[in-house]
């Protein structure tokens, strides 16, 4: 069976003008701190994918940067928000240690709850959902601990997925959700970045999924975002963007090549906020 997509729904999102982007320190394969990194570049790709959004009709709040955290941009690691519980990043290494904070007291000052989190983990960049579960990744970042932390904040079924290529150090890099309709969930992933089990969960919760070709994989295709029907994706993902059409889906190229200097595309730019009482599904 094929699936198609379902129809798009308003999102929130969440975002940070890279206004202090750098590459200073490296912490993943991508970053290089002798690269040369245009920050005015930076910041127009980063206006366009707002503006996209925008253009889509969502809605996109944003957060101050603050100087000397500059992968603060890569908003969607500063927390994961479902039915308005607000559960705060805990970063890996010291150089974000910070941002945790700083989303988190942004949250909490518009009156989200919040839960400070206990375990290691880089918010949505690890943490997916999909229907009623949410997919987490483990392997370089985010604690496996902090998957059963966040089963009993959300009360949501919580599935561990093992990713083994430091190159998709984030489950977001990976791994894309198309729908979050529970009746349909879709997603895309690119299967060499998972252990033999994860793989083989997959396929069995998501038979009809996207599979990403390495040339995909490589663009961080893969780290897109989708409202049901529109889907933002690196223009370089190609083979992406065809299935997608396929699938009755929008693929919206939008270049971030200035960011994924530091590892990071469109996805990792958005941090999704979900409200109490929103539906699930797309």
């Amino acid at each position: 069976m094929t699936t198609t997509a379902p129809g798009a729904t308003r999102r929130h999102y969440l975002m940070c003008e890279p206004r202090f982007y750098t590459v200073s320190y490296e912490i993943n394969p991508w970053m290089d701190k002798t690269r040369y990194t245009d920050v005015d570049l930076a910041v127009r790709q980063w206006r366009t994918l707002r503006d996209t959004y925008l253009d889509l009709g969502h809605r996109v709040d944003t957060i101050e940067p603050i100087d000397g955290l500059p992968d603060m941009v890569y908003a969607a690691n500063g927390a994961t928000v479902v039915d308005g519980v607000v559960y705060s990043a805990r970063f890996r290494y010291p150089e974000r240690g910070p941002e945790g904070p700083a989303y988190q007291k942004w949250f909490a000052d518009r009156g989200f709850v919040t839960h400070t989190a206990a375990q290691v983990n880089e918010g949505e960049g690890d943490m997916l959902v999909v229907g009623d579960m949410v997919l987490a990744g483990t392997g370089f970042r985010t604690d496996r601990a902090a998957h059963a932390e966040a089963q009993e904040l959300f009360g949501r079924p919580v599935v561990s997925l093992e990713l083994v290529d430091p190159h998709y150090y984030h489950l977001d890099t990976a791994l894309a959700v198309l729908s979050s309709d529970p009746g349909d969930p879709q997603i895309a992933y690119y299967p060499p970045a998972f252990s033999a089990g994860s793989r083989s969960v997959l396929q069995q919760l998501f038979p009809d999924a996207v599979l990403a070709t390495e040339q995909d994989a490589v663009a961080l295709g893969l780290n897109a975002v989708s409202d049901g029907q529109n889907v933002v994706v690196a223009p370089a993902a190609t083979d992406l963007a065809a299935a997608l059409r396929e699938r009755g889906y929008t693929p919206i190229p939008v270049e971030t090549t200035e960011l994924l200097k530091g590892g990071g595309g469109a996805k990792c730019c958005t941090l999704e906020i979900r409200p109490a009482g929103a539906p699930t599904g797309d």
